[in-house]
């Protein structure tokens, strides 16, 4: 909901940092590698409850998945770096919940689970429409720096990295925030797949 206000707000830092990072040699599948193990690594951090340690490396981990897209922009954007960068994304989203059931199980299991499950919906419904629209041809003149055609949602990533932030400050919150989180990705599946079945009518 919040990405494109977001994006727009953090252009010029992110495209600063991106000249600095193509200076430094540094390739747009190299960033987008090592803010993955960053991700992976936070979610190692979240499940020996590590909290706050893991709430900033996930912080730096998506400033690297900022970069990695406007470094290829700089350079030459591929197919190859688009699809590494989104299905690292998932991956990393994924780890987070998980992590926090590992930290404490009894407790966190089952919402860890849910959320989980909600991801797949969100995720599905996303994935699902961009190859859709890529069949047809379809592109988002809103978006034209994006590797494909998605639609938006309640729930994208400036809303998820808040989520997994106030997690891992108020890590006591983590039930109530997991099924708060789960229900808005309920939602934001419902949209996309009615938007979905209406555009491709």
């Amino acid at each position: 909901m919040f990405d494109r206000s977001v994006s727009h707000l953090i252009a010029p830092l992110i495209q600063r940092l991106a000249r600095q990072a193509r200076r430094l040699g540094l390739s747009a599948n190299q960033l987008t590698l090592l803010g993955f193990l960053l991700g992976i690594f936070a979610a190692f951090l979240i499940a020996f409850e590590a909290y706050l340690a893991g709430a900033a490396a996930i912080l730096v981990s998506r400033l690297l998945d900022a970069l990695d897209g406007a470094v290829a922009r700089l350079t030459h954007a591929t197919d190859a770096g688009g699809f590494l960068d989104i299905a690292l994304d998932f991956v990393f989203y994924a780890s987070i919940p998980l992590a926090f059931a590992f930290s404490d199980p009894a407790r966190n299991a089952l919402p860890a689970a849910v959320l989980l499950a909600a991801f797949i919906g969100t995720g599905s419904s996303f994935l699902a429409f961009a190859v859709m629209a890529a069949k047809r041809g379809l592109s988002n003149l809103a978006t034209p720096d994006k590797s494909f055609y998605f639609l938006g949602g309640l729930t994208e990533a400036s809303e998820t990295l808040l989520c997994f932030m106030a997690m891992c400050v108020w890590p006591g919150l983590f039930i109530e925030l997991a099924y708060g989180f789960a229900a808005l990705c309920a939602i934001t599946t419902v949209t996309r797949i009615w938007w979905g079945w209406r555009a491709f009518q």
